[in-house]
């Protein structure tokens, strides 16, 4: 295996722009695509994004900066995904160039809308790109955090242990932390579904429910998370590993985390384009909420948690008598 792949990461946004920041304090060179090319010249002429993490210091004699997907597809050998999945399609379906033996990973923690899929999945049945080509990068990690340096964790998951090796050493760093995993699956259900609860945890809030449900919430979610994955993806895992529970606490609790502040304004009373609107940001757990919903309909893990955010984002219902009723059947 070469020592020097390039490496090129997708998408202007926070992760993005993390990723990029980890990656050039191990490289001499990152790719990264963008497509506002105005933001590329203001990286270029003043070290930062000015949209997103701009606090965060760049290095542009240390990135090859380009709109154009596939000058960048063609240049790198490990492609990192950090678009949102909402937008992910459109993204690729500009692309021509070839994916035969470029290296996929992703960093987002979402479904495709358009065809329900995770991501790996979606560029494994939709891109024909095999598994062993296939990885994920998952927390517990706030991209804010890294841009203040403070001390975080990555998992990276893949089922080449030496791809998975290879790209974990380039990301860590003095205050990033980083281990590997084999259960890409997990790790990227895990990662897509606890945005999910964690707009339930922004729900409760806003509803006026205290630190103690809270509590009851997260410690049912973690377990309503492990059913689920296990209908998709039987293996043995510690769900209480770094990767699935760290994820869902940083998230359910975390000040930074967009899901949380989405369901707190659905639970003040916001309607979902109300709260879209205000945010100005992608709520990742709104897509995910439809794509595990419709999931379960044909797997039947018991979710109770996962169908009342879904009744109230999509049907509908009243929040609060949505969450009285979940009160009795979580514990």
């Amino acid at each position: 295996m070469k020592k020097n792949y390039k490496i090129a990461v997708f998408g202007g946004g926070s992760w993005a722009t993390a990723i990029v920041k980890m990656l050039s304090e191990n490289m001499n060179e990152v790719g990264w695509y963008m497509r506002n090319s105005s933001v590329i010249e203001h990286i270029k002429r003043n070290k930062h994004n000015p949209n997103y993490l701009s606090s965060a210091e760049l290095h542009p004699d240390k990135l090859f900066l380009s709109d154009d997907i596939n000058e960048m597809m063609t240049y790198a050998d490990y492609l990192i995904f950090a678009i949102p999945s909402a937008f992910l399609k459109q993204e690729l379906d500009k692309h021509t160039v070839s994916l035969d033996g470029k290296i996929i990973f992703s960093a987002i923690k979402g479904i495709v809308p358009e065809t329900g899929l995770i991501v790996g999945e979606h560029f494994h049945e939709k891109l024909k790109v095999p598994f062993k080509n296939i990885g994920v990068i998952t927390g517990p990690c706030h991209a804010e955090e890294v841009a203040m340096e403070r001390l975080s964790y990555l998992t990276i998951a893949c089922q080449d242990a030496e791809k998975a090796n290879y790209l974990a050493n380039l990301l860590a760093s003095r205050y990033l932390k980083t281990k590997i995993s084999d259960d890409i699956i997990g790790t990227e259900y895990a990662a897509m579904l606890k945005n999910i609860y964690a707009i339930a945890a922004g729900i409760a809030h806003g509803l006026g429910y205290g630190d103690n449900f809270q509590a009851v919430l997260m410690s049912n979610s973690i377990r309503e998370m492990k059913r689920f994955i296990k209908k998709l993806h039987k293996m043995k895992r510690n769900i209480n590993n770094s990767a699935y529970l760290g994820d869902l606490l940083v998230t359910g609790y975390s000040t930074f985390s967009r899901n949380r502040m989405f369901g707190n304004m659905i639970g003040k009373g916001y309607t979902v384009k109300s709260a879209m609107f205000e945010m100005n940001m992608i709520a990742e757990g709104y897509y995910a909420t439809k794509s595990a919903y419709k999931i379960n309909q044909k797997k039947k893990a018991r979710t109770p948690i996962i169908d009342t955010v879904y009744a109230v984002l999509y049907k509908k219902k009243d929040a609060k008598k949505e969450f009285k009723k979940l009160t009795e059947l979580i514990d």
